[in-house]
């Protein structure tokens, strides 16, 4: 499969998630998902089985351990690419607080666009805002991608 194929594989596995609720930890389409649950499902229906098994994490877990856990763990298991030159289909990371980590996941949809899950939201695609560029962190393709 073609770069270009995965992406657009990753994309259409990431609308049909849209609608999904926000539930804290989940992973599963159509029944609940957080934003690391929303990469992980498309993970799984893209490239197969996750690359390791998901550690208990609390919602505040970036606040509390202030460690870059998941950029980290994305630079184990993804391509880190330049923010400017993330594409459609790649994973963008966000950092609330310039102190604190980033702990916020989402996939670019469209130049200015976005799908992703926060609390109190389903998954959904919206607008990559300033206010969400401000935040941006981090991006990484999927491998192959």
């Amino acid at each position: 499969m073609s770069a270009q194929e995965l992406r657009a594989r990753i994309l259409a596995e990431a609308r049909d998630w849209i609608g999904t609720p926000y539930l804290h930890r989940a992973s599963v389409r159509g029944s609940g998902a957080d934003c690391l649950g929303l990469v992980r499902g498309v993970w799984r229906a893209v490239l197969g089985d996750e690359p390791a098994p998901l550690p208990p994490y609390a919602p505040d877990w970036a606040e509390a351990g202030r460690q870059e856990t998941l950029r980290d763990t994305a630079r184990r298991h993804l391509v880190e690419v330049e923010i400017a030159a993330a594409q459609p289909g790649d994973v963008l990371l966000f950092r609330f607080r310039p102190h604190l980590p980033a702990k916020h996941a989402a996939i670019l949809s469209a130049p200015h666009r976005m799908i992703h899950a926060y609390d109190g939201v389903a998954v959904c695609e919206t607008h990559l805002t300033p206010w969400w560029r401000r935040h941006l962190a981090a991006a990484f393709a999927f491998p192959g991608a």
